[in-house]
């Protein structure tokens, strides 16, 4: 296979093969080295490749750097630490897996890897898990929003009881 056959993954940048899992979308094919990828553009193409006249975030080199911490209710056994790094290097846009007792926090690019699919990882991987530890981090996933939730409501009134709009 020669250069010409090979294309620019909008996604992750990569070269990779024409055709390579490929999406057609507003009649131009697109190729990406993953379905991860694949899927991260099928939501939001005009992310990586913009409007007529309005580059996309990804074409400008933004990043959306995000941080998601999951307390669990219960420390995570060793076993188990050594899984979740494994099954999160595998994707794309992680920057960052730290694990220390009945916490995990992941630093990740959003315009790489979405949350919903972090945790798609996880819970395929909590397959060969037990029971228990499968609903732990589903639960872990569940409260971070909500805790995301009232941290951001917090947030929204200053010290003397203010209001911010």
């Amino acid at each position: 296979m020669n250069k010409e056959d090979k294309v620019i993954d909008p996604v992750c940048q990569m070269q990779v093969d024409i055709g390579s899992h490929e999406y057609i979308f507003q009649g131009m094919s697109f190729s990406f080295c993953s379905r991860q990828c694949h899927e991260r553009f099928k939501h939001n193409p005009h992310l990586y490749i913009g409007k007529p006249g309005k580059p996309a975030a990804k074409q400008q080199g933004i990043s959306v750097i995000r941080k998601r911490r999951l307390l669990l209710d219960s420390p995570v056994p060793q076993e188990l630490e050594y899984q979740i790094y494994a099954v999160l290097d595998e994707l794309m846009g992680i920057k960052k897996i730290s694990i220390s007792g009945d916490s995990i926090e992941i630093i990740y690019d959003l315009l790489e890897v979405s949350t919903q699919q972090i945790e798609t990882a996880l819970e395929d991987k909590g397959k060969a898990l037990s029971i228990t530890w499968r609903n732990r981090l589903k639960n872990a996933f569940i409260h971070y929003i909500e805790d995301t939730e009232l941290d951001n409501l917090e947030h929204r009134y200053d010290t003397h009881g203010c209001h911010h709009k």
